[in-house]
């Protein structure tokens, strides 16, 4: 049985009377909608089940957060005065990575 349930939660079906009846999401899902979450672009259902599932995860309230911020950050048009030499010792370290 545990194994059924577990297969529904990954998919997001598997219901929950802990949460009001709200129909739990799949990190992977929510982290998909994220963008659409943060856009008011989402089913009234889906908000609710991603509204649902980020005070409950720790990773996925992480990545929302990120995305938030860069989101944030992008749009506000400001840029940022790099210190000098980061952008060859970026390239110096992307390459010794790769």
């Amino acid at each position: 049985m545990r194994m059924k349930v577990v297969a529904y939660a990954v998919r997001g079906e598997y219901q929950d009377s802990h949460n009001g009846g709200v129909v739990e999401i799949s990190c992977l899902e929510v982290i998909r909608e994220l963008s659409n979450y943060i856009d008011k672009d989402l089913t009234s259902e889906l908000r609710a089940q991603i509204t649902a599932h980020l005070p409950t995860c720790a990773h996925c309230t992480a990545i929302y957060d990120g995305l938030r911020n860069t989101m944030t950050l992008v749009g506000d048009g400001r840029s940022f005065q790099l210190p000098a030499g980061f952008s060859q010792r970026l390239r110096a370290k992307l390459t010794k990575e790769l």
